[in-house]
């Protein structure tokens, strides 16, 4: 952690513009499901047990919802808009299992910028390997604003 280190905020609401997208690519490694599973105490079977998962539609263990949410939280955290967004609502539905190992690629484009409300709207398509969808998913996102001294908080 850099604690009392400046670190360079992402982009404000004037600097975003409808269009503007972010493509990366994320691989599901064990190490990441088990962090995963032990922070949450999470011991779902569909996650872990390959003995019960193939008894299942799935036939092997696949990866928790939440933590796919997380890379897409991460990416605008790390990305777009950057450092100090915030997540106001999230939507998301989850098209096709995505199971351990799995590469994924999330494509995120900005389809509004609401300077009234500060908040902008981004798209979010992810897709294996095999260019199936897995998921889509629509987040609303507060950029970085610092308030300046003297400014009221407004919320």
């Amino acid at each position: 952690m850099n604690i009392g280190k400046p670190r360079k905020l992402g982009k404000t609401i004037d600097e975003i513009e409808e269009g503007d997208s972010l493509s990366l690519t994320e691989s599901i490694e064990d190490s990441q499901l088990l962090l995963y599973l032990g922070l949450t105490n999470d011991a779902n079977p569909l996650y872990i047990q390959h003995d019960y998962t193939q008894k299942t539609e799935y036939q092997r263990p696949i990866v928790p919802s939440v933590m796919l949410m997380g890379i897409i939280t991460s990416a605008i955290s790390k990305h777009l808009p950057g450092p100090g967004s915030h997540v106001v609502n999230f939507s998301v539905n989850f098209i096709e299992p995505v199971f351990h190992y799995e590469t994924l690629t999330f494509d995120f484009e900005v389809i509004k910028v609401d300077k009234m409300k500060d908040v902008v709207t981004i798209s979010v398509e992810a897709v294996n390997t095999q260019e199936d969808r897995v998921l889509d998913a629509v987040v609303m996102v507060q950029p970085p604003n610092i308030i300046e001294e003297g400014e009221e908080n407004e919320h």
